[in-house]
């Protein structure tokens, strides 16, 4: 392994806040001028200040990317809640290992590619909307599975998955994309979870507990 790093692609927003918190702060900012036009102070103080929320939740921060031969780096930021190892996934009947990410709403809620590679599947899933935490989440929630298959053809598959809160799933991709490590590609609205399944022989550099950033934290290695 060596501890090279890349630079993160620069975020072509004047501000550093994800496009789709525009139309929020927008919506907030109209509020704000509305109740305050009328008069009406306490509410024009109330949607302000929601307007200075969602402005901070769709913040989209820079992120230094390791660049180590083999490694995986997390697609969220959040809580690890579940390493484990799988003999089959709801996804693929290979066995695996699942790193499961929490993502409360006070974490960046960019999602980015775990590994460079290309997109070989992307599956949506319209299901119920538990709370994010919970284990049936992963597969009777609402969610979306982007398949990813490395130049070695080692498989990864990273799962965004809707809470109890979180009502939409953004996902920039399509099948056939080549991708990089690091690189952004869609976001979850306010709260929930990302699953990743690597391969039963990677090494994990994790454990349950562990808080970790996306693009720059290292969940394991590829062998």
């Amino acid at each position: 392994m060596n501890d090279k790093k890349k630079a993160d692609s620069d975020n072509k927003s004047a501000f550093p806040i994800a496009a789709p918190g525009y139309y929020f702060i927008f919506a907030a900012v109209f509020a704000t001028i509305a109740f305050a036009l009328a008069g009406a102070v306490v509410f024009a103080n109330v949607c302000f200040a929601i307007t200075l929320f969602i402005c901070w939740f769709f913040r989209d921060p820079d992120r230094v990317v390791p660049m180590d031969q083999g490694a995986v780096v997390s697609p969220a930021d959040g809580k690890v809640i579940i390493v484990e190892p799988l003999d089959e996934s709801p996804f693929s009947k290979d066995s695996c290992i699942k790193i499961s990410i929490f993502m409360s709403v006070f974490n960046v809620h960019v999602n980015r590619i775990p590994h460079e590679g290309k997109i070989t599947n992307i599956s949506y899933f319209p299901g119920k909307f538990f709370n994010a935490s919970f284990d049936k989440a992963s597969k009777e929630n609402e969610h979306n599975a982007v398949f990813i298959e490395t130049d070695n053809g080692k498989k990864i598959c990273a799962v965004q998955i809707a809470g109890l809160i979180a009502r939409r799933i953004i996902c920039r991709l399509k099948h056939g994309d080549i991708v990089k490590r690091g690189d952004r590609f869609g976001m979850i609205c306010f709260g929930s979870r990302l699953d990743v399944y690597l391969p039963a022989d990677s090494k994990i550099c994790v454990v349950v507990g562990n808080k970790i950033k996306a693009g720059s934290g290292i969940l394991g290695y590829l062998t």
